[in-house]
C-alpha cells in the first residue's frame, strides 16, 4: 500500500477493513468530508493571490458539503432505512440546491457525477469506485465550458485514472483508494506547472485541495485511516515571503474566473436541445466564461470572447438569437468581497415590498443601509450575502417562493453568484430570469429600470442594460504585503480597486478612496453614487465629496449609508 500523504497517519486501533461500503458508510465518507472541509476551511480559504480578503473557496465546498449531509439527515440516512438508490438521490439533489460559488459548482457536479454510478452499480466495491470517480471526472470538465489545467479538474482527472489502473489491476477498494489518494495528491502539488498564476504565486490549487480531502474521507471510513489535520502553510510550495502571513499561513487564487478576453456576449437562443452540445463544443474553442442554461428549445446564453462574429454566427447555424448584448470589457481582476454569514429569512429587511404584482426581484446583499436601499428601489427578497457566504441554490429558491409573483428577476450583485442563481429557473414552476449584476451599484442602477407590470423577460433586458451603465470601484484593507502596477502593497494599506485591478495604494482611507476615484471618474460622468460602508468616516467621505467638488464639478454626488462589511467605500460611476 502507498504511504500516507502528509498529515495522515494509519490508525493503529483495529478495526474491520471494508471492501464495499454500504448506504450508511457512504453517509459517513460525506459526514467526514464535510468536517474535513470545515477543519481546513480557513486554511484553503486564505490561500489567495489577490491581496484582498475574498478567498472562499473552502467555505463554498464545506457549504455544498453542508447541503448534502442535511439531505441525508432528512432521510435519516444514518440509519438502516434508505437504501441506495435513495442515498446517492439525495447526495446528488443536495450537492445541487447547495452549490455555492465556482468551487461549490464543480464539486457539486463532482457529487452527482460519482454517485450516478454507484446508484445504477447497485453497489460500492472497488470497479464501482474507479467508474464512478471516472464520471466524476467527466461531470466536472463538462460543468466548465473552458477546462483548464491546474485546476480540480486535474486533480480528478489523474485520481481516476489511478483507480482505474488500480482495479484493472485486480486491487481491492483499500489499494484503488490508497492508489488514487497518492496520484490526486501528486497532480496537485504538479498544479503550479500547469496552471502560471499559481507558479507566480508559490502554491497549488485550492479545489484541488479540497477534493483530495474526499479521498481522505473514504479511506478514513473503509480502514481507519486518520484525516489529515490543517497545517500552518497549508499549500504553500514556495519560500517566498509574501506568500506566509505571520500566522504562516499561504495564499491562492479566490474562487473566480480572471481573463482578458475583451467583450462580453450574450443573447436567448431558440434551437433545438439535441443542437446545444455541438454549440456548447464550439463556443469553447472562441471564448471563456461560458455559461448556457435552459431547456425545451430557449437557451440564455454567455460568453467572453474576442470575436463577436464567431459567438453570434454559433447561434445562426443551430437556430435563432435574439435579444443580443455586446458589452466591451476591460481587462478584469476578480472584485469580490467577504459577507457576514448568514441569509436573510424571506420576508426579512425594511420597507419589503408585498403586494402581489406580476414581476418580482430578489436581489443579494449584505449591510442594514444597502438593504435599506434595495427594498425602497422594490426589491421583495433579499439573500444576505456575497463572496465568502455565497447563498445557495435552495436559499435563492426559498427567496422565489416566497415572492408574491409568478415572475421573478434575480440579481446576484457579485459574479461569483451569478452560475449559481441561473440554477434557480430550473427548480421552480415560476419564471425565473437573472440579470447578471457583479456589485450592489450596479443592482441599485438595474432596479431605476424595473418595472413590477412587466414581464421578467423584459424586466431582464432593460435592467441589464441599465447595470451596463455603470462603472463599479471598492476600497479594502490589504491582507498582506504584496505588489501591484501601482507599487507596493503593505499590509493594512488600504488599496483602491476598479475595474482594470488596483488602481490606488495608499496608508490613508481618503487617499485611498480620492485615487480610486480619479481613475474611474472622468468629466463625462453625471453621477456618483457612494455607498458607506464598515469603516467610513464622516470625515472621510466629506474629503470624497469635497474632492469631487474641485476636480469633477459637472458630477453630482448621492452619498448612502450602506453598512457594507470590509469595504467601507463602494462606488458606481454612471
Amino acid at each position: 500500500m502507498d504511504k500516507p500523504g502528509p498529515g495522515q497517519s494509519v490508525s493503529s486501533a483495529p478495526m474491520t477493513v471494508l471492501d464495499r461500503l454500504d448506504p450508511s458508510a457512504i453517509c459517513r465518507v460525506m459526514g467526514e468530508f464535510r468536517d474535513a472541509l470545515r477543519a481546513h476551511q480557513r486554511h484553503i480559504n486564505r490561500l489567495n493571490v489577490y491581496p484582498v480578503p475574498d478567498g472562499d473557496t473552502g467555505t463554498n465546498m464545506a457549504l455544498t458539503l453542508e447541503s448534502v449531509v442535511a439531505e441525508l439527515d432528512d432521510l435519516g440516512a444514518n440509519g438502516d432505512g434508505p437504501d441506495l438508490t435513495a442515498v446517492c438521490g439525495a447526495i446528488g439533489h443536495g450537492a445541487l440546491m447547495g452549490a455555492r460559488g465556482n468551487s461549490g459548482v464543480i464539486l457539486s457536479q463532482v457529487m452527482r457525477g460519482f454517485t450516478s454510478v454507484v446508484r445504477e452499480a447497485g453497489t460500492f466495491d472497488a470497479p464501482t469506485f474507479a467508474a464512478a470517480l471516472t464520471a466524476a471526472s467527466d461531470a466536472a470538465y463538462e460543468a466548465v465550458m473552458r477546462p483548464v489545467e491546474g485546476t480540480i479538474l486535474t486533480v480528478v482527472r489523474e485520481a481516476a485514472g489511478a483507480a482505474e489502473t488500480a482495479v484493472a489491476g485486480g486491487r481491492d477498494l483499500v489499494a484503488s483508494l490508497d492508489a488514487a489518494r497518492t496520484k490526486a495528491l501528486d497532480a496537485l502539488e504538479r498544479t503550479p506547472e500547469l496552471l502560471p498564476v499559481l507558479a507566480e504565486a508559490g502554491v497549488v490549487d485550492a479545489g484541488g485541495a479540497g477534493f483530495v480531502l474526499f479521498l481522505d474521507s473514504m479511506l478514513h471510513v473503509v480502514d481507519g485511516r486518520e484525516m489529515p489535520t490543517p497545517t500552518e502553510g497549508e499549500g504553500v510550495v514556495s519560500a517566498h515571503p509574501h506568500l506566509v502571513d505571520a500566522d504562516g499561513v499561504g495564499h491562492q487564487h479566490h474562487d473566480s474566473d480572471v481573463g482578458d478576453l475583451r467583450y462580453e456576449v450574450m443573447y436567448f437562443l431558440e434551437a433545438p436541445d439535441e443542437t446545444i452540445g455541438a454549440f456548447k463544443d464550439v463556443w469553447a474553442g472562441i471564448g471563456d466564461s461560458i455559461v448556457v442554461v435552459g431547456g425545451d428549445g430557449l437557451w440564455n446564453c454567455h460568453i467572453h470572447t474576442d470575436d463577436i462574429g464567431a459567438a453570434i454566427e454559433a447561434a445562426i447555424d443551430i437556430g435563432r438569437p435574439r435579444t443580443i448584448r455586446v458589452t466591451d470589457l476591460a481587462e478584469q481582476v476578480e472584485e469580490e468581497r467577504w459577507v457576514r454569514e448568514g441569509a436573510a429569512e424571506p420576508g426579512s429587511g425594511p420597507e419589503a415590498p408585498s403586494e402581489p404584482v406580476p414581476c418580482a426581484v430578489v436581489a443579494v446583499a449584505t449591510g442594514p443601509g444597502v438593504q435599506r436601499i434595495l427594498h425602497s428601489l422594490g426589491v421583495h427578497q433579499i439573500v444576505a450575502g456575497g463572496q465568502s457566504m455565497n447563498p445557495s441554490t435552495a436559499q435563492l429558491l426559498d427567496a422565489v417562493d416566497a415572492v408574491p409573483a409568478d415572475e421573478v428577476v434575480i440579481l446576484p450583485n457579485n459574479k461569483n453568484i451569478v452560475a449559481v442563481a441561473n440554477q434557480v429557473d430550473a427548480e421552480t414552476t415560476k419564471t425565473v430570469r437573472v440579470v447578471a449584476t457583479h456589485s450592489v451599484v450596479e443592482g441599485m442602477a438595474a432596479l431605476l429600470a424595473y418595472d413590477p407590470q412587466a414581464p421578467a423577460a423584459d424586466n431582464a433586458v432593460s435592467m441589464a442594460d441599465a447595470a451596463d451603465e455603470v462603472v463599479t470601484g471598492e476600497v479594502t484593507t490589504a491582507v498582506r504585503d504584496s505588489t501591484c502596477e501601482v507599487g507596493p502593497i503593505a499590509t493594512g494599506d488600504y488599496i483602491g480597486i476598479g475595474p482594470t485591478g488596483i488602481v490606488s495604494v495608499s496608508a490613508t482611507l481618503a487617499d485611498a478612496v480620492t485615487g480610486l476615484v480619479d481613475r474611474i471618474v472622468t468629466d463625462d460622468h453625471e453621477l456618483v453614487t457612494i455607498l458607506e460602508g464598515e469603516g467610513s468616516s464622516p470625515a472621510t467621505t466629506r474629503h470624497i465629496t469635497e474632492w469631487l467638488d474641485e476636480h469633477r464639478p459637472d458630477a453630482e454626488t448621492e452619498v448612502h449609508h450602506g453598512g457594507q462589511p470590509l469595504y467601507p467605500y463602494t462606488l458606481g460611476v454612471e
